[in-house]
């Protein structure tokens, strides 16, 4: 369950607000009308970062997925226009 407290509301009432989030509580912070923020546990933060995936991770899935799809990357026609294919400048060593 979550508890909403207006901006103004915040100062006035800063410390039940965290001792709330000590207990779990999930507290929205409102500026008219429109939920802007959300305070939270450092447990309930570390839990929510360790469940992104890395990069490598992400890249992994990605290509499961696109196998699973049976959709077939051509990595020469994906970076076909990437890189510059003029000759460059002249070097003398």
């Amino acid at each position: 369950m979550s508890q909403q407290y207006s901006i103004e509301q915040i100062s006035t009432n800063l410390a039940r607000i965290v001792q709330e989030v000590e207990q779990g509580e999930l507290v929205q912070i409102i500026r008219q009308g429109q939920q802007v923020a959300v305070i939270l546990s450092v447990g309930e933060y570390e839990r929510l970062l360790s469940e992104k995936p890395n990069f490598w991770e992400s890249l992994q899935q990605f290509r499961q997925e696109m196998i699973e799809e049976g959709i077939e990357i051509n990595p020469d026609e994906v970076w076909k226009d990437v890189r510059d294919r003029s000759p460059g400048r002249e070097v003398t060593l």
